[in-house]
């Protein structure tokens, strides 16, 4: 019979990001399709706008792991439901998330990028 330990955290979408920034082998560069910095750039831009409170029912997804599951699916075009596996959360969710993020990064980034 297995125990199981309920004190015991989930490893989830922030632990690792967590773990692909600490790797020097580029490994986050490689998920995420660009360095540690620029990613933290984006996050200041559109993180007021994707971020959202915890309830009593649920805790909300953070925002490094909502730009992360954004940038993921443009980057490489996943489908939802590979993102959900990947970041543990419904399918329902990731579309949801990518929506906002998509229309947060539009938002913000508008003047800063020029389309030939």
């Amino acid at each position: 019979m297995v125990s199981y330990n309920k004190s015991r955290a989930r490893y989830d979408g922030s632990d690792m990001l967590a773990d692909l920034r600490m790797e020097p082998s580029g490994k986050f560069e490689n998920f995420c399709r660009m360095s540690s910095t620029d990613f933290e750039y984006l996050l200041g831009k559109v993180g007021p706008y994707i971020s959202r409170q915890d309830t009593v029912l649920r805790k909300c997804i953070p925002t490094q792991e909502r730009l992360a599951m954004t940038l993921r699916f443009l980057a490489t075009g996943d489908s939802f439901k590979s993102l959900s596996y990947l970041f543990k959360v419904s399918t329902q969710t990731v579309s949801r998330c990518v929506h906002e993020t998509c229309s947060a990064l539009i938002d913000e980034l508008r003047y800063e990028i020029k389309v030939l």
